[in-house]
């Protein structure tokens, strides 16, 4: 029987190779639980030097970097990732535990609100690490902690290594996950299966069958693994059949798709539109991802922009779930310019209290990241060190949503720290201020906060996500307010043009400062109308996070 996970604000926590299909089947079938992955292994609760049973204490553990890498399934060889030879040395269950409690007493950014009970009750590694996390909530009710997850480390660097995934170049949005479903198509990807059709794929078109399964209706296991096999292919090659209802057509058609290897182009759809009473030219750009290719898409994007004169700019970011840091400082920066930018703070970093000036996994200083003013070289064109373009905006205009995440969030809270007007038109973003060191030991890397990013002016309390002004900003901080209008997503329209809802809004905001009134979207159930609904775009974790590269410890995450 299909249930629904009680948040799909969060990243699922069982992963494999799979990712987007676990994903959807986490979304699905109710899959909500962490777990899963290596580590841990067999073994009683014998054998560490702490001390098992009533003589246990936290207070008792040597430091983490002695206890690490003690397993009771020791890995051997080397890492097909990294080349290096494996760490690990035998150890038992309790070794890998103790561990967890000493990196977590050490590292948690909310360590002190953590009980850090016993291990001996608990049957794994992963067990423990589930309950070693703060059980508090925030002001609106959500969970205080929201991304305290694990993955099998073989899976993680797989991750880690790739900019690519099987898939057909369209992203879908699940407007509804339980029976009746709804899923929509979101946007595309320019030259792929998607688009190379006789008749593309375009947004708003919806699945109403994968594979001869009533994605609609069907509620069996066997049903629902059909429908996660088709929408989200495993491997390069595959063939699924889609049943099709497209935006305005009365009939549906039947399509066949192959999987093929897809990288995201993400800045698309770079124009200008009219003035409007509001006078000056407005700029439009859609940027989903902050991968390494955005680098030179938002450079030459900006450059257009810049050349034609713009006075505003709409940044669609709807189903930007995040990426690298840097891009999203360097987009700041072509943004507001020098004038505003210079010397001043985009994203700095808060550990807990016990690392007020130094880093507790990499040991080094703690350095903000600054605006960001010339290219970084993330692809071969252009080099490292080319001044970036700069627009010295002083507004701008993120039509944003639940899928708006991590460095997205990051780029409008550092906008807003210098003084830039950001206007949020759309609906409440996820909420992701923190991040967190990606940590193998035994097989398994653990992921648990261990920071939260702050802005010039030393916000960053937005864990229940920026809402705009006239939306439900019931417990939320004040600084996460923004000005701006609650509308949903309207799939009923491409995005980019200007009768879109969203855009729509945000030009009459420009023009004249108001808004519609807010439809209540979110808290519909099974919506059905295309025009005015919000749905859950699936991405792989890595297109959810705040990567931050080039540091002394490795590549680390938000």
């Amino acid at each position: 029987m299909l249930d629904t996970i009680a948040s799909m604000r969060t990243i699922p926590c069982d992963f494999s190779l799979r990712v987007r299909q676990l994903m959807m089947v986490a979304v699905i079938s109710g899959l909500g639980a962490c777990g899963g992955g290596g580590g841990g292994g067999g073994g009683g609760n014998s054998g560490s030097t702490s001390g098992a049973g009533a003589t246990w204490s936290v207070a008792n553990l040597a430091p983490w970097r002695s206890l690490a890498a003690h397993c009771a399934a020791p890995r051997s060889g080397l890492d097909p990732y990294t080349g290096v030879p494996y760490p690990d040395q035998p150890g038992t269950l309790l070794s890998e535990q103790d561990w967890l409690a000493s990196w977590t007493n050490d590292t948690y950014l909310w360590y002190g609100d953590v009980n850090f009970v016993d291990p001996s009750a608990y049957a794994s590694a992963i067990d423990y690490f589930n309950v070693l996390k703060s059980p508090l909530t925030t002001a609106s009710g959500k969970p205080k902690d929201q991304y305290h997850y694990t993955y099998s480390t073989p899976a993680w660097e797989a991750l880690a290594s790739s900019s690519t995934q099987a898939g057909y170049g369209a992203t879908w949005s699940l407007v509804s996950v339980t029976p009746p479903r709804q899923a929509v198509v979101a946007y595309t990807e320019p030259n792929s299966p998607a688009t190379l059709l006789p008749v593309p794929l375009a947004r708003g078109a919806q699945i109403l069958t994968v594979d001869g399964v009533d994605l609609v209706n069907d509620a069996t296991t066997a049903g629902v693994n059909t429908l996660n096999a088709g929408l989200f292919p495993a491997t390069i090659g595959e063939t699924h059949t889609f049943g099709v209802l497209d935006l305005g057509a009365s009939a549906a058609r039947t399509v066949t798709l192959g999987s093929a290897n897809i990288g995201s182009t993400p800045v698309q759809n770079v124009k200008t539109l009219p003035a409007g009473a509001s006078g000056g030219l407005l700029g439009y750009m859609l940027f989903n991802d902050h991968f390494a290719t955005a680098e030179p898409g938002l450079i030459n994007a900006v450059k257009q922009l810049q050349s034609a004169g713009i006075t505003d700019l709409v940044l669609d970011m709807r189903y930007n779930g995040g990426g690298y840091l840097d891009i999203a400082s360097e987009l700041a920066f072509m943004i507001a310019g020098p004038a505003v930018s210079a010397g001043k703070t985009f994203d700095a970093l808060r550990f807990n209290e016990k690392h007020p000036s130094i880093d507790p996994v990499t040991l080094s200083p703690i350095t903000p990241t600054p605006f960001i003013s010339a290219s970084l070289g993330f692809t071969a064109s252009p080099p490292a060190g080319q001044a970036l373009p700069h627009l010295n905006l002083s507004r701008v205009y993120v039509l944003a949503g639940s899928n708006t995440a991590s460095a997205s969030e990051a780029l409008m809270n550092g906008l807003v720290g210098v003084g830039i007007q950001v206007v949020q038109i759309g609906s409440t973003t996820r909420g992701k201020p923190y991040g967190y060191y990606p940590t193998d030991n035994c097989g398994t890397t653990y992921l648990t906060i261990q920071y939260q990013g702050v802005n010039q002016l030393g916000f960053g309390d937005y864990a229940d996500g920026f809402v705009p002004q006239n939306g439900n900003t019931s417990g939320i901080s004040a600084g996460a307010i923004l000005p701006g209008c609650s509308v949903g997503d309207d799939f009923t329209h491409a995005l980019g043009d200007p009768a879109e809802l969203r855009l729509a809004t945000a030009l009459q905001y420009r023009a004249g400062g108001t808004c519609p009134a807010p439809t209540g979207f979110a808290a519909a159930a099974h919506r059905r109308a295309l025009s005015d609904t919000e749905g859950l775009v699936v991405k792989s974790p890595f297109q959810s996070n705040r990567i931050l590269r080039a540091h002394p410890g490795g590549t680390i995450s938000r």
